[in-house]
């Protein structure tokens, strides 16, 4: 059982950044690819970023490429997901998950979902 729980988000204006951070409880965090999600008020939840178990490959979904990076420090069982030149698009519920050990893209793919962090971006 892997426990997740999300921070960080908030309030921003456009063009600023944000940080968000995904704390884990696996004591196997090494062994997991993480990816980060997110839900904007009446759409599906949709593929931001994932990383690979080592944190070596990753991979954006295309609105995000140049924007955000996702890092991941399997010393402090966190990924992390560092967005800059926000846009009110951008704004949302993010949630981290942890996969199995190849990256994924899919929601489906993912076991372990945190509860979320509300990202908001005013114009």
């Amino acid at each position: 059982q892997v426990q997740l729980v999300e921070s960080g988000g908030g309030l921003v204006q456009a063009g600023g950044s944000l940080r968000v951070s995904c704390a884990a409880s696996a004591r196997a965090f090494s062994n997991y690819a993480m990816g980060w999600f997110r839900q904007a008020p009446g759409k599906e939840r949709e593929f931001v970023a994932a990383i690979s178990r080592n944190g070596i490959t990753t991979y954006y979904t295309d609105s995000v490429k140049g924007r955000f990076t996702i890092s991941k420090d399997n010393f402090k069982n966190t990924v992390y997901l560092q967005m800059n030149s926000l846009k009110p698009e951008d704004t949302a519920l993010y949630y981290c998950a942890a996969g199995g050990s190849a990256l994924q893209l899919s929601s489906s793919k993912y076991e372990f979902w945190g509860q979320g962090t509300q990202v908001t971006v005013s114009s």
